[in-house]
């Protein structure tokens, strides 16, 4: 696997990329793209870092793995290059954006202008195999993306963590937020749960307040807000 990847994530990642996990990451990277049709474009992989350096970082969204049909994930969790209609996950983020911050309703589901104004799109997984979603699950992407929020927990200050769905919210381990705002709610592509909201992870679709708590955090701390 070929790691182009903007140089200050290249520099705060450089042990990962040593680590015997990650070797074999590469290798099974490699034999999927070249056995099977995979997702994202591998000049896409990690585009979520390039758009995004480091230093840059205000925001942390993360996702599941991309979306698993042509022409629609190029490495941003949640962003869709495919056109209209949204995915389900994307179209309640956008309900959301729209009810919060009584903003119109956007009309283009790539994302790439969140990643510029500081929106690390991150999923847990990076790749997938055509039509099979989480096919490249426990392969080692996981440790990786881990190692991501851990550096950015460790490194920054007053970061948003946006945790959606039980999965993303275990991640809440790994950062202290005593130094970071951490966000929890339900994935937005899951269907409300029989018998009501039993935990954070359950609730707040599809009025969820995590965009306008997000900018709020930021501008109380000097930083301009994100334009959803």
């Amino acid at each position: 696997m070929n790691v182009e990847i903007e140089s200050s994530w290249k520099e705060q990642l450089a042990d990962q990329f040593e680590e015997d996990y990650f070797k074999e990451l590469s290798d099974f990277v490699d034999g999927e793209y070249k056995q099977n049709k995979c997702f994202p474009l591998e000049k896409d992989l990690f585009n979520a870092f390039n758009l995004c350096p480091f230093h840059k970082v205000k925001v942390v969204i993360i996702g599941q793995d991309p979306y698993p049909r042509e022409g629609q994930a190029h490495g941003l969790s949640f962003s869709f290059d495919g056109g209209k209609p949204f995915p389900r996950s994307l179209n309640t983020i956008f309900k959301a954006i729209k009810h919060t911050l009584t903003t119109p309703f956007p009309t283009d589901g790539n994302l790439t202008r969140w990643a510029k104004q500081g929106v690390l799109l991150l999923n847990s997984i990076l790749t997938v195999q055509e039509k099979k979603p989480a096919s490249h699950r426990k392969f080692g992407w996981e440790c990786f993306t881990d190692a991501v929020i851990e550096r950015l927990n460790d490194e920054r200050e007053g970061l948003v963590f946006m945790l959606w769905g039980v999965k993303a919210c275990k991640k809440a381990s790994l950062i202290d937020a005593d130094k970071h705002l951490v966000l929890e709610a339900r994935h937005p592509a899951a269907r409300p749960p029989k018998g009501g909201y039993t935990s954070t992870c359950d609730g707040h679709w599809p009025g969820c307040t995590h965009f306008s708590q997000a900018n709020e955090w930021l501008f109380n701390r000097g930083n301009l807000p994100i334009e959803w």
